[in-house]
């Protein structure tokens, strides 16, 4: 009898903690659209040292695209391609005569943080137009 009441009271419990896990909320996902404007990123501790660069991110049908610029708004080069998973973007482009990557990932509302390369750590802030 005893045997039986630890075997229930063991399946039950394994039943609701499965429950409790099945029900807790996914984290929430960051929408594609969450990366459309521009934004001043700093990549660090690169060959060239730290570098400033804009990123001016559109979206043009189900694609990001856009071009990247120095801190003064002269273009540097177009946005080669973009790719969006796991809640992060990375941005592809040439500069200097290399192909370089860059991944984001959200931090909060206004705020990326991420790697050039998966090498040199990489931060930015949403550049907020003023109207």
């Amino acid at each position: 009898m005893k045997r039986r009441i630890f075997l229930l009271t063991l399946v039950a419990g394994l039943f609701l903690s499965l429950m409790g896990s099945a029900q807790s909320p996914a984290p929430a996902k960051v929408p594609m659209d969450f990366y459309v404007g521009n934004w001043k990123v700093l990549m660090k501790e690169t060959p060239q040292g730290d570098v400033k660069l804009v990123f001016k991110v559109e979206k043009k049908g189900e694609e990001l695209t856009g071009v990247v610029q120095d801190t003064t708004g002269k273009e540097i080069t177009m946005i080669t391609k973009t790719e969006y998973a796991n809640d992060a973007i990375t941005i592809y482009f040439t500069a200097a005569g290399y192909d370089l990557s860059l991944t984001l990932a959200k931090k909060d509302e206004d705020h990326v943080t991420g790697s050039l390369m998966a090498m040199f750590q990489a931060e930015g802030e949403r550049v907020k137009e003023v109207k």
